[in-house]
This record gives structure tokens, C-alpha cells and sequence, in this order.
């Protein structure tokens, strides 16, 4: 099974994005969701989680920018973006991972050897 995320494109810095991850014959309700992406010549980071209970983390740095959210009677979690900088450039990607509590990725961060089902990702550009 693959997560496939969609919902990137081209915006200007301050621009907003809303992406979108769904999954075909998974249930995503049992399992915690995380955004990701990465950077040309960066490795892949993590960038916010949801689980199952709605908890959620995300980093420092598009925090008050970035919200997770969860529709599970769409099957669906999506990441929406305000405030967009050219540094939040990337290929966004989705991923289920244990279905803890936010606290756990908190301390622990959104590490990416904890989560699988990688799909193809979708293009963010933030750039006048």
C-alpha cells in the first residue's frame, strides 16, 4: 500500500498550499500520518504528525505556519501551509508511522526509519 500526496504547485512567498494525502485499501484511522519533505541535495525530514486520537507535532520551523489535519470519513489527511517561504521548497511527501500520542514525536522527533508506505510525493515551490 501507498499513501499518494497531491495538492503542490508553484506559489509566491506568503502564498498558502493545502496538500492532500489519501490511501487506497488502508484504512487510515489505526495509523498516525506524517508530512515530510525534502530539499534538493537535503535529506528527508519530517515535518509534522497526526495519530489516530488527532494529536499532533510539528517542527519549529513551520510551526504557527503548517496545520495537520484529519478527515477520516474521506480517508484523507491533509497539510495546510500559510505564510510560505522560498525555504519550504521541497517534495512533500506521506507516510503512515506507529500510532503514538504527539507527545512520543515530540521527544523523540518524526523520524523517517519509523515510517513507511511512501508514495510519490508532490512538488511545493515557493518563489517570486
Amino acid at each position: 500500500v501507498q499513501l499518494q500526496a497531491s495538492g503542490g504547485g508553484l506559489v509566491q512567498p506568503g502564498g498558502s498550499l493545502r496538500l492532500s494525502c489519501a490511501a487506497s485499501g488502508l484504512n487510515l484511522d489505526y495509523h498516525a500520518i506524517g508530512w515530510f519533505r525534502q530539499a534538493p541535495g537535503k535529506e528527508r525530514e519530517g515535518v509534522s504528525v497526526i495519530s489516530s486520537d488527532r494529536t499532533t507535532y510539528c517542527i519549529d520551523s513551520v510551526k504557527g505556519r503548517f496545520t495537520i489535519s484529519r478527515d477520516n470519513g474521506k480517508n484523507s489527511v491533509y497539510l495546510q501551509m500559510n505564510s510560505l517561504e522560498p525555504e519550504d521548497t521541497a517534495v512533500y511527501y506521506c507516510a503512515t508511522g506507529p500510532n503514538l500520542k504527539a507527545n512520543y514525536y515530540r521527544a523523540a522527533g518524526i523520524k523517517v526509519s519509523e515510517f513507511s508506505s511512501w508514495g510519490q510525493g508532490t512538488q511545493v515551490t515557493v518563489s517570486s
